[in-house]
């Protein structure tokens, strides 16, 4: 029995979705990584890609970038993302805080997604921790006018400094994590709320005031 051409198609492998960078030392043309041009949200540290595919699956009018460092990882919400259909999702493999410093445009992010990020507990790897104070910045210049970062951790401590390092910086303040993005959960929180172990969450907006 012979396809038709519309079968053929629909048959056809979908590209990656995986963003190769053509350089580390140039910002990147996001006009080169999506077909329609959109407002951005970017999650730093996608993990299996679960969170970010719902997501931007729920989400056709924005466009999404998952950044991980780990192949298996991004491969993961390769395959996921292509599974779905999904045209306003791609992967970068790259380290996150190098990301928000040198590759990501000037304002043009609408939201920071930073669920779950290795909390580090010694006290002396503390400094590697992804939320410090040096990351307020850089949110900063990668934010547009009242975008949001959005966190989660199952650990109180390192929540607490999440806290201390916003709330010290006057141009962001508190805002309420919307419910319906609060129900959706990432491949590590459903592991802990399965668990019983309890999650924090915060979100701060950027005031326009504080747009460099």
């Amino acid at each position: 029995m012979f396809s038709t051409p519309a079968q053929q198609v629909s048959d056809a492998p979908r590209p990656s979705l995986v963003y190769e960078l053509p350089s580390i030392l140039e910002q990147l043309d996001l006009s080169k990584l999506f077909p329609k041009a959109q407002p951005l949200e970017v999650e730093l540290g996608s993990g299996d890609g679960s969170f970010l595919v719902d997501y931007a699956g729920k989400h056709p009018e924005r466009n999404f970038i998952g950044v991980e460092r780990l192949l298996g990882r991004i491969r993961k919400l390769d395959r996921k993302g292509r599974r779905a259909g999904l045209l306003n999702l791609r992967g970068v493999r790259i380290e996150s805080s190098y990301f928000l410093g040198y590759l990501l445009p000037p304002h043009s992010t609408a939201g920071l997604h930073v669920y779950f990020p290795d909390p580090w507990p010694k006290r002396k790897h503390l400094r590697h921790r992804l939320i410090n104070a040096n990351f307020v910045p850089l949110a900063q210049n990668v934010l547009a006018p009242l975008g949001t970062v959005y966190l989660r951790t199952d650990d109180l401590d390192y929540f607490q400094q999440m806290e201390d390092v916003f709330q010290t910086n006057p141009v962001f303040f508190p805002k309420e994590t919307p419910s319906s993005l609060g129900a959706m959960v990432t491949d590590f929180e459903r592991d802990f709320r399965e668990r019983g172990i309890k999650i924090f969450h915060a979100a701060y907006q950027l005031n326009p005031a504080g747009c460099y």
